[in-house]
């Protein structure tokens, strides 16, 4: 049995999509990204799932990190900042011989 190269390889596990379906190969997914609106295309967790789809096509990359970046663009996590959040101070610890 001869293993799929370039845009033919198959995800370990398909890429679930938010509205139903899945992704199963590396072709789908760049389909998937080309119906893209340009302002979701041009995002940059969509910007590193291309650099990364096109890699893992050429070889460069592990099918695993495409699986990840696709993972990652379609399910962006929000980042928002808390003002009442209290770093930790790992920088201000005495040592003893500063004692």
């Amino acid at each position: 049995m001869k293993h799929p190269t370039g845009w033919e390889k198959r995800f370990d596990e398909p890429v679930p999509l938010p509205k139903g379906g899945d992704l199963q190969t590396l072709r789908e997914a760049g389909a998937y990204i080309e119906k893209l609106p340009k302002r979701t295309h041009d995002r940059p967790e969509w910007r590193t799932a291309i650099r990364i789809l096109l890699a893992t096509a050429e070889g460069k990359d592990s099918i695993l990190h495409a699986r990840i970046a696709m993972m990652q663009a379609l399910h962006p996590r929000e980042r928002t900042f808390d003002p009442a959040r209290k770093d930790p101070h790992w920088g201000k610890r005495k040592l003893k011989r500063d004692q």
